[in-house]
This record gives C-alpha cells, structure tokens and sequence, in this order.
C-alpha cells in the first residue's frame, strides 16, 4: 500500500544566507522563501546602518541594536490610533517614495550579494 503526501504538505528547503558578511543555513518552506530572503536583506541593511551610524563593533551588539530598533517600530506601529490588520495598514498609509526606494534598492543588493554565491553552486 503506498502513502500519499496531501498537496497541502510542502517541502521545507534548506537556504544559505548571509547577514552582516556571516553565512547561516536555515530552513523554511518552499512558499516561504521570498518573505525569507527579503527580511534577510531587510535585517543585513539595518545592521549595516547601525554599524555605520554609530560606534558599535560586535555582531551580536549591532543584532541586539538591529532587533530592538524593530521590535519598537512593529510595537508603535500596532499602538497607532486606527491600527487594523497589516493589508489595512498598508492601503490606508501614505507610501514614502524616496524611503521605499531606498530600501528596494538596498533589498535588491542584498538579493544580488546572495545570489551571487548561489551561481558557484549551479
């Protein structure tokens, strides 16, 4: 008799990435694996920001710096008068064009970096 995987079920992938010039393996599901790759490139240019704004050495203080700097705006963003599901949110706001440039661009030199180590591979 043979067992049948639901369609439901999906296959988790293994990803090499990178943040802050360390490489890291971690594993998601297969549909999961933009939202992955752009908060990688989120996270590395938020470190990179802090490391290059301020006087912090150490990874793991400029990570600790990054993670709070982010857990505060996602916890002021839920406080904010009107405050509604994120799809909500994102249609009600203005969309700040020079800041959302900014950060598809340095999303996508994240991306460029990562991928670049990808084609060694192939």
């Amino acid at each position: 008799m043979t067992t049948r995987t639901p369609a439901s079920a999906e296959h988790a992938v293994q990803l090499d990435i990178k943040i802050m010039g360390r490489d890291y393996k971690v594993a998601c599901k297969e549909s999961e694996r933009a939202e992955l790759l752009d908060a990688v490139a989120f996270l590395d240019t938020r470190m990179h920001e802090i490391k290059d704004g301020r006087k912090i050495t150490g990874a793991d203080r400029i990570a600790v710096m990054a993670a709070l700097n982010l857990a505060n705006e996602l916890l002021r963003e839920r406080k904010a008068p009107g405050a509604t599901a994120p799809v909500a949110r994102a249609t009600a706001s203005v969309v700040d064009d020079v800041e959302a440039r900014r950060r598809i661009i340095a999303m996508q030199a994240a991306i460029d970096q990562t991928m670049a180590g990808q084609e060694k591979l192939l």
